[in-house]
C-alpha cells in the first residue's frame, strides 16, 4: 500500500492533523487524516481519549470520521489516531457566503440543535474518562488566567463577576444536567456540504459540564464571521435551534441560560485571544496570526458588556 498526497493542514501549532490518501493493489484512493501530537505533548485531552470520543459518538448517530486505529509506540510518529477523510467546506466565511452553501445555511441552524441532543444523551457509562468542568469551575480558570497577565482589563472583571454571581449548579434534581460536552460546537469545526453539516470535528476540549455550554459558545458573536442579524453561528435564529434541540430529545432551554454562555463563550474567546496574543509577545510561538489575535480581545470586551448588561 501507498501512502499519496500527504500534506499537513491548517491550524494548531503543537497539535497537528495530515491529510493523506492511501492506494491498494486496485488503484483506488482512501482519503485519510492523521490528527496527531508529536513528541512529549502534554494536552488536557490525548489523542487516544479523542479517538475513543469519536467511536461512541458516531455509535449513538452523531456525524463524525470514521476513526480506524490508533499510533502505537513503534510508529514513531507521537501520539494520535488515523481516520476517514470527510470531503466538504470547513472555512466559515464561504459557508456563510458562497452561493453554494446557500442550501446548507437554511438548514443548519436545525441540524446543528439535533446533533448538539445527540451528543448530550450519550450515555456516561459509554464514555472515556473525561475532566468535569462546571460553570463556577471554569469561572476561576479564567479568573486564574486573566490574573496572570498582570495587566488591568475592567470589562472582563466585571464579566467574572455577573457570571459567578449567576452560575448554573451542575448535577441532578433541580440543578443543571451534566452531560458530555463537546468543548468548541461552532461553525469552522463543522464539515458542509451544500445539503449541510456532514461531520462534527475537533474533540480534543471535549469535558462533561452544562449541555447548554455548547449551545451559547455555538452563538458567541466571533462565530458568526460578520453576519450580526443570524446569531446562531452566522447562518440561524436562536428559536430554530433551541426548538431543533428540544425536537431533537434535548432539554428546554431558558433564553437565560442561553445567554449565560454566550456571554461566559465571549469572555472565554476573550481571555483566550490574550493567551495567544502573549505566547507571540513572548517569544513562545512567533507568529502574525496570534499577534493580530491580540486587537481582537478589545472586541471580546464590548461584546461582553452588551450581553451583561
Amino acid at each position: 500500500m501507498d501512502v499519496e498526497s500527504l500534506r499537513r493542514l491548517s491550524g494548531g501549532a503543537s497539535r497537528e492533523s495530515w491529510s493523506f490518501d492511501t492506494v491498494g493493489a486496485d488503484g483506488i484512493p482512501t482519503g485519510l487524516v492523521l490528527r496527531r501530537d508529536p513528541g512529549g505533548y502534554l494536552g488536557t485531552t490525548d489523542r487516544s481519549t479523542e479517538y475513543d470520543l469519536l467511536r461512541v459518538a458516531a455509535a449513538h448517530g452523531v456525524p463524525v470520521p470514521r476513526v480506524r486505529f490508533v499510533l502505537e509506540p513503534a510508529d514513531d510518529l507521537g501520539v494520535g489516531f488515523v481516520m476517514d477523510r470527510i470531503e466538504g467546506e470547513t472555512i466559515a466565511r464561504k459557508i456563510l457566503r458562497d452561493d453554494e452553501y446557500a442550501p446548507a445555511r437554511a438548514v443548519m441552524a436545525r441540524q446543528c440543535g439535533e446533533i448538539a441532543a445527540r451528543i448530550h444523551a450519550i450515555p456516561e457509562k459509554s464514555l472515556p474518562p473525561l475532566p468535569v468542568q462546571s460553570a463556577a469551575d471554569q469561572v476561576d480558570q479564567f479568573r486564574g488566567y486573566l490574573d496572570g497577565f498582570g495587566e488591568p482589563h475592567p470589562a472582563f472583571e466585571l464579566g467574572l463577576r455577573w457570571l459567578a454571581e449567576h452560575a448554573p449548579r451542575t448535577g441532578t434534581g433541580t440543578e443543571t444536567r451534566s452531560t458530555l460536552v463537546h468543548g468548541d460546537f461552532r461553525n469552522g469545526n463543522f464539515v458542509v456540504g451544500p445539503e449541510g453539516i456532514r461531520s462534527v470535528l475537533d474533540w480534543e476540549l471535549a469535558h462533561r459540564g452544562d449541555p447548554v455550554e455548547d449551545l451559547g459558545w455555538l452563538c458567541v458573536k466571533s462565530w458568526r464571521f460578520g453576519v450580526p442579524g443570524r446569531p446562531v453561528g452566522g447562518f440561524g435564529q436562536y428559536a430554530e435551534l433551541l426548538a431543533a434541540y428540544k425536537a431533537a430529545g434535548g432539554a428546554t432551554v431558558d433564553p437565560g441560560q442561553l445567554r449565560y454562555w454566550e456571554a461566559f463563550g465571549t469572555l472565554k474567546w476573550g481571555v483566550m485571544c490574550e493567551i495567544q496574543c502573549f505566547t507571540h509577545l513572548h517569544g513562545l510561538v512567533r507568529s502574525v496570526e496570534l499577534a493580530v489575535l491580540g486587537r481582537r480581545v478589545a472586541e471580546m470586551e464590548w461584546d461582553l458588556l452588551e450581553l451583561i448588561g
